[in-house]
């Protein structure tokens, strides 16, 4: 069985990363990328929360497709009550005709309240499954009325849902939850209460396979699940091009993705799994300097080619497939516009990856 594919609709690009800000957005831009990849035959698009809120492109995309899931890769929690993403989630899915799944991450606490202006009360693991447990809760509440069900944890309570505030039950099962996951706690976590887990590009393939695979089988056998009914979204970083030439500036621009990443101390445990943690620390130190270009000076080749899938076009189905299968069900494919723009090539890959 091939790889399920995924990508991005309104993916950040170099530019972004390396701080130099980002194209606005129109409607028709959003209808034309869900609807070319649909075409193409992708499973999927996902919408990141990268400087646009994340649900609101989907509703068109979904009103202009048939086919694919759509969701979130990922909606940040905790700036969002369980109730308002529970809201927005249930409609989605009715409004997909049940094609919509819904990803959260936590972010970390700086981003929480200095950008967010959103109160950070407590570690990240254990208020997110309070969190979880509350929107399960509030689901089941949606979808009988007659019977709701109450939530009290720790972080979040949830106990009032008076009929004229319940949307009601749906024509479509209640939408599934994906975590992001970099750490053990949350790998844990996806695997115990979510129906899949979008792992961070940051965690590379072989502290995913060493690391993050048993935590997550650990957490889906105290649901009286194993792994195998977890779907395990990857997004690995990818490098590739017309020549070789080409693909050693895609490196290049790689190093810039990843550097940036690599650079929130909430991540280093991946780079101390590799013995990088002197790397982390300088590209922090820098990241707090604002010198944001000169990041990926500290990624050496080596070091990028744990993170990265590099190959031409001709070789890219196939290297895909072979480092992915047996560490992902699902791969989600940001890919340069160079190729995204080149419809049949991107058609022939993704046909290739789910045959393979």
């Amino acid at each position: 069985m091939g790889l399920r594919v995924e990508t991005g609709l309104m993916n950040p690009d170099t530019n972004q990363y390396a701080g130099r800000g980002q194209a606005a957005f129109t409607i028709e831009t959003i209808i034309g990328q869900a609807q070319r990849l649909e075409r193409l035959g992708f499973d999927g698009g996902f919408a990141p929360e990268a400087g646009h809120d994340p649900f609101l492109p989907l509703m068109t995309a979904a009103q202009h497709t048939e086919r694919v899931t759509l969701g979130t890769n990922v909606a940040i929690a905790f700036p969002r009550s369980p109730m308002v993403t529970a809201q927005i989630a249930w409609d989605l899915q009715q409004y997909s005709k049940g094609r919509f799944a819904l990803g959260l991450g936590t972010q970390v606490k700086g981003h929480n309240v200095l950008r967010y202006s959103a109160p950070w009360t407590a570690p990240p693991g254990p208020r997110l499954r309070d969190y979880l447990l509350a929107m399960k809760a509030m689901f089941k509440s949606f979808a009988d009325p007659a019977n709701p069900e109450t939530f009290e944890g720790e972080h979040y309570t949830f106990k009032l849902i008076p009929p004229f505030f319940n949307p009601g039950p749906i024509e479509y099962p209640e939408p599934p939850i994906y975590i992001a996951a970099v750490n053990k706690y949350m790998a844990r976590l996806g695997g115990e209460l979510c129906a899949g887990l979008r792992l961070h590009p940051v965690g590379t393939f072989e502290y995913t396979s060493s690391r993050l695979l048993p935590l997550i089988d650990e957490g889906a056998k105290r649901d009286g699940r194993t792994i195998a009914d977890i779907d395990i979204v990857g997004a690995p970083f990818l490098a590739t091009g017309i020549d070789e030439e080409a693909v050693a500036a895609a490196r290049q621009e790689q190093k810039q993705h990843i550097a940036f990443y690599a650079s929130t101390r909430t991540y280093h445990a991946v780079l101390e799994h590799h013995g990088w943690e002197d790397v982390g620390a300088k590209l922090h130190q820098l990241s707090k300097e604002g010198k944001w270009t000169e990041l990926p000076n500290q990624i050496t080749d080596d070091m990028l080619d744990e993170w990265a899938i590099s190959a031409t076009y001709d070789n890219f189905a196939d290297e895909v497939s072979r480092r992915c299968k047996g560490v992902f069900d699902t791969v989600l494919l940001d890919l340069p516009p160079s190729l995204r723009d080149d419809d049949d090539r991107v058609e022939d890959i993704v046909a290739k990856l789910h045959a393979a």
